[in-house]
Protein backbone atom coordinates (compact mmCIF):
# COMPACT_ATOMS: atom_id res chain seq x y z
CA UNK A 1 0.00 0.00 0.00
CA UNK A 2 1.28 3.44 -0.94
CA UNK A 3 0.86 6.11 1.92
CA UNK A 4 2.00 9.09 2.92
CA UNK A 5 0.74 11.50 5.80
CA UNK A 6 0.29 15.53 5.28
CA UNK A 7 0.09 18.09 7.26
CA UNK A 8 -1.69 21.29 5.63
CA UNK A 9 -0.75 24.70 6.74
CA UNK A 10 -1.52 28.11 5.80
CA UNK A 11 -1.23 32.38 6.93
CA UNK A 12 1.41 31.59 10.00
CA UNK A 13 2.29 35.16 9.61
CA UNK A 14 5.06 35.22 11.13
CA UNK A 15 3.94 32.53 14.06
CA UNK A 16 4.47 28.72 14.34
CA UNK A 17 2.41 27.09 16.84
CA UNK A 18 4.61 25.01 19.22
CA UNK A 19 2.42 22.22 19.39
CA UNK A 20 2.67 21.79 15.50
CA UNK A 21 5.80 19.84 15.98
CA UNK A 22 4.37 17.03 16.68
CA UNK A 23 2.09 16.85 14.02
CA UNK A 24 5.21 17.96 11.89
CA UNK A 25 7.13 14.93 13.16
CA UNK A 26 4.22 12.50 12.38
CA UNK A 27 3.90 14.16 8.79
CA UNK A 28 5.42 12.58 5.74
CA UNK A 29 5.05 16.06 4.26
CA UNK A 30 4.25 19.55 5.22
CA UNK A 31 2.13 21.77 2.98
CA UNK A 32 2.15 25.43 3.37
CA UNK A 33 -0.23 27.09 1.05
CA UNK A 34 1.17 30.58 1.77
CA UNK A 35 1.60 33.78 3.59
CA UNK A 36 4.44 32.34 5.85
CA UNK A 37 5.23 35.72 7.38
CA UNK A 38 9.17 34.72 8.39
CA UNK A 39 11.74 32.92 6.77
CA UNK A 40 12.42 31.17 10.17
CA UNK A 41 9.51 29.51 9.75
CA UNK A 42 11.04 28.16 6.54
CA UNK A 43 14.14 27.29 7.89
CA UNK A 44 12.60 25.35 11.00
CA UNK A 45 10.59 23.12 8.46
CA UNK A 46 13.44 22.42 6.20
CA UNK A 47 15.61 21.23 8.88
CA UNK A 48 13.37 17.77 8.18
CA UNK A 49 14.89 17.09 4.54
CA UNK A 50 11.76 16.35 2.24
CA UNK A 51 8.93 17.46 4.24
CA UNK A 52 8.40 21.11 2.88
CA UNK A 53 6.12 21.59 -0.14
CA UNK A 54 5.21 25.75 -0.16
CA UNK A 55 4.32 28.26 -1.95
CA UNK A 56 4.16 32.15 -1.49
CA UNK A 57 1.40 34.33 -0.04
CA UNK A 58 0.72 38.06 -0.91
CA UNK A 59 1.97 39.54 2.26
CA UNK A 60 5.95 37.25 1.29
CA UNK A 61 8.41 39.27 0.54
CA UNK A 62 11.41 38.98 -1.95
CA UNK A 63 13.92 36.16 -0.05
CA UNK A 64 10.33 34.42 0.67
CA UNK A 65 9.43 34.47 -3.26
CA UNK A 66 13.17 33.64 -3.91
CA UNK A 67 12.78 30.64 -1.74
CA UNK A 68 9.05 29.38 -2.61
CA UNK A 69 7.13 28.89 -5.91
CA UNK A 70 3.76 31.18 -7.16
CA UNK A 71 2.58 27.49 -6.96
CA UNK A 72 3.51 23.89 -7.02
CA UNK A 73 2.08 21.20 -9.17
CA UNK A 74 2.26 17.31 -7.26
CA UNK A 75 1.96 14.29 -8.41
CA UNK A 76 1.86 11.17 -6.30
CA UNK A 77 1.19 8.47 -7.80
CA UNK A 78 -2.10 9.36 -10.11
CA UNK A 79 -3.10 12.16 -7.72
CA UNK A 80 -2.39 15.30 -9.30
CA UNK A 81 -2.42 18.30 -6.42
CA UNK A 82 -2.52 22.29 -7.34
CA UNK A 83 -1.39 24.44 -4.57
CA UNK A 84 -1.70 27.89 -4.62
CA UNK A 85 -1.83 30.78 -2.28
CA UNK A 86 -5.01 32.87 -3.14
CA UNK A 87 -7.40 30.50 -5.31
CA UNK A 88 -10.73 32.04 -4.76
CA UNK A 89 -13.88 30.24 -2.67
CA UNK A 90 -14.66 26.67 -3.66
CA UNK A 91 -16.06 26.68 -7.33
CA UNK A 92 -15.18 30.28 -8.34
CA UNK A 93 -11.83 30.28 -8.58
CA UNK A 94 -9.60 33.77 -10.07
CA UNK A 95 -8.57 33.50 -13.86
CA UNK A 96 -5.09 32.76 -13.06
CA UNK A 97 -6.18 29.51 -10.71
CA UNK A 98 -9.16 28.44 -13.85
CA UNK A 99 -6.44 29.31 -16.14
CA UNK A 100 -4.02 26.20 -13.63
CA UNK A 101 -6.89 24.03 -13.32
CA UNK A 102 -7.26 23.92 -17.54
CA UNK A 103 -3.27 23.20 -17.50
CA UNK A 104 -3.20 20.81 -15.08
CA UNK A 105 -5.90 19.13 -14.26
CA UNK A 106 -5.31 19.03 -10.56
CA UNK A 107 -7.18 15.95 -8.39
CA UNK A 108 -6.62 18.48 -5.57
CA UNK A 109 -6.67 21.89 -4.91
CA UNK A 110 -5.27 23.35 -2.12
CA UNK A 111 -4.77 26.83 -1.51
CA UNK A 112 -4.79 29.02 1.96
CA UNK A 113 -5.52 33.29 2.02
CA UNK A 114 -9.12 33.54 3.14
CA UNK A 115 -8.41 32.48 6.77
CA UNK A 116 -11.06 29.87 6.35
CA UNK A 117 -10.99 26.40 6.93
CA UNK A 118 -12.63 24.77 4.11
CA UNK A 119 -13.12 21.27 2.13
CA UNK A 120 -15.27 20.34 -0.36
CA UNK A 121 -15.85 19.12 -3.46
CA UNK A 122 -16.20 20.52 -6.30
CA UNK A 123 -18.21 18.82 -9.25
CA UNK A 124 -17.62 21.55 -12.02
CA UNK A 125 -14.48 21.22 -12.00
CA UNK A 126 -14.04 17.95 -10.73
CA UNK A 127 -11.48 18.20 -7.87
CA UNK A 128 -11.26 18.11 -3.91
CA UNK A 129 -10.73 22.26 -2.53
CA UNK A 130 -8.48 22.08 0.48
CA UNK A 131 -8.29 25.38 2.36
CA UNK A 132 -6.81 24.86 6.23
CA UNK A 133 -7.86 28.16 7.28
CA UNK A 134 -5.07 29.96 9.14
CA UNK A 135 -2.64 29.17 12.20
CA UNK A 136 -1.10 32.33 13.14
CA UNK A 137 -2.62 35.21 15.31
CA UNK A 138 -3.16 38.12 12.49
CA UNK A 139 -6.42 37.74 10.61
CA UNK A 140 -9.93 38.02 11.10
CA UNK A 141 -10.52 34.45 12.08
CA UNK A 142 -11.45 33.21 15.65
CA UNK A 143 -9.85 29.85 15.87
CA UNK A 144 -6.14 28.79 14.51
CA UNK A 145 -6.84 25.81 12.47
CA UNK A 146 -4.85 23.57 10.10
CA UNK A 147 -5.59 19.65 8.39
CA UNK A 148 -3.80 16.57 8.15
CA UNK A 149 -4.65 14.10 5.92
CA UNK A 150 -3.40 10.89 4.24
CA UNK A 151 -2.99 9.48 0.39
CA UNK A 152 -3.60 6.38 0.18
CA UNK A 153 -3.09 4.44 -3.24
CA UNK A 154 -3.47 7.75 -5.25
CA UNK A 155 -6.76 9.01 -2.98
CA UNK A 156 -7.34 11.75 -0.38
CA UNK A 157 -7.81 9.89 3.10
CA UNK A 158 -8.88 10.72 6.96
CA UNK A 159 -9.38 14.77 6.58
CA UNK A 160 -8.85 15.81 10.01
CA UNK A 161 -9.49 19.37 11.10
CA UNK A 162 -7.21 20.44 13.93
CA UNK A 163 -8.00 23.54 16.19
CA UNK A 164 -5.02 25.00 17.60
CA UNK A 165 -7.06 27.21 19.72
CA UNK A 166 -8.19 31.19 19.70
CA UNK A 167 -6.58 33.93 18.21
CA UNK A 168 -4.54 36.40 19.80
CA UNK A 169 -4.05 33.86 22.47
CA UNK A 170 -0.09 33.45 23.37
Amino acid sequence: MNSKKILLISDTHGFFDESLWSYVNEADEVWHAGDVGDMKIIDSLQSFPGKLRGVFGNIDGGDMRLELPEYQFLQYGALRVLIIHIAGRLGTYNMRVRSLISECRPDVLVCGHSHILKVGYDKRFNLLYMNPGACGHHGFHKIRTVLSFSIVNDKVHDINAIELGRRGRR
